[in-house]
């Protein structure tokens, strides 16, 4: 039998600064292209185990694994100047706002 995967929204706030919020955004783009954490796994030839570190927030998963993951579900991640964050932030559209 078929694991049913529930699409879970992006996070409505684009700043990540933690583990556990590049998670957030990992799980969503695995679940909204209704992907299975094993078929996600296979699909980007890392472990089960590694995705699913990720998307709980462990700290265990290297930066060029998390990269890596994140480019193969479609997450772009950007980094600007701290003082210019909240600008950033204003110019982004809404999740649900993305075309």
């Amino acid at each position: 039998m078929m694991r049913r995967v529930v699409p879970l929204p992006f996070p409505s706030d684009p700043l990540v600064m933690s583990a556990r919020d590049l998670g957030r955004f990992a799980r969503a783009a695995r679940t909204q292209s209704d992907l299975t954490l094993e078929a996600a796994a296979v699909a980007l030839g890392v472990s089960k185990q590694t995705l699913q570190n990720l998307e709980t927030g462990k700290d265990t998963v290297g930066l060029g694994m998390a990269l890596h993951i994140l480019e193969g579900l479609g997450v772009a991640l950007f980094a600007v100047p701290a003082e210019l964050k909240e600008r950033a932030r204003r110019r982004l559209p809404e999740p649900n706002d993305a075309p």
